[in-house]
């Protein structure tokens, strides 16, 4: 998945867009705003010690979800954006965005997912978008992003699973088929979740993708 992520880096987000246009009918952006409520950004709040707060991007890729989450930070809050993602050509490519946008102060480090490299109890926000489904050992993962949480905070994950709830003929089975092949059994992973988890919620939030949220360590 590395080596993949490496060689599409340049393609990638437009690849990405054209897929949602073909297959889900509908634009990539649409989906985003879906997961973005999920994550609570509204109910932060400065913390009586001064230190900022601080938010990860696991797997952040060229940064897709970036302007999404300055959008809906509080104004005049002091937040630490952060990212990793395993593939360096993805990194580049964040790299360029956040130069042509001028923007100097999100930070991103090049990390495996399933032994991040920050501190327990370090973030109060974490989410995951669009490959924990290829991931060596997702239930690893997800303990992770557990682990770096501040206690009882929303961690958000969205990949793919085909919707069940909707009716779905040979071209959707297909396309969804074509576009997971890394994957034998593409799911929302609930079974994986690190144990404690609460308030977990799984919800279809397209045709393709899942989102789950859950709070860990409370």
């Amino acid at each position: 998945m590395q080596r993949l992520y490496d060689a599409l880096a340049p393609v990638h987000d437009p690849l990405v867009r054209g897929a949602f246009m073909v297959f889900e009918q509908e634009h990539e952006a649409s989906v985003r705003e879906r997961y973005m409520s999920r994550l609570e950004l509204g109910s932060l709040a400065a913390r009586p010690d001064g230190r900022p707060l601080r938010v990860l991007d696991v797997g952040i890729g060229s940064g897709a979800s970036l302007p999404l989450l300055r959008r809906d930070l509080p104004e005049g809050l002091e937040v630490e954006l952060w990212g990793c993602d395993l593939s360096a050509g993805m990194l580049s490519q964040l790299e360029a965005c956040l130069a042509r946008e001028g923007d100097r102060s999100t930070r991103f480090v090049q990390a495996d997912a399933h032994a991040l490299p920050f501190a327990s109890g370090s973030f109060d926000r974490v989410f995951h978008v669009g490959a924990i489904n290829g991931y060596r050992d997702p239930k690893m993962a997800l303990a992770e992003m557990a682990r770096v949480a501040v206690p009882g905070t929303p961690i958000v994950v969205v990949d793919e699973q085909l919707d069940r709830s909707r009716p779905n003929g040979w071209y959707h089975r297909a396309a969804f088929r074509l576009v997971t092949l890394y994957d034998r059994t593409p799911h929302c992973p609930v079974e994986l979740l690190p144990r404690g988890a609460y308030d977990v919620k799984d919800e279809a939030i397209s045709r393709f993708f899942y989102c789950l949220s859950f709070r860990a360590g409370g």
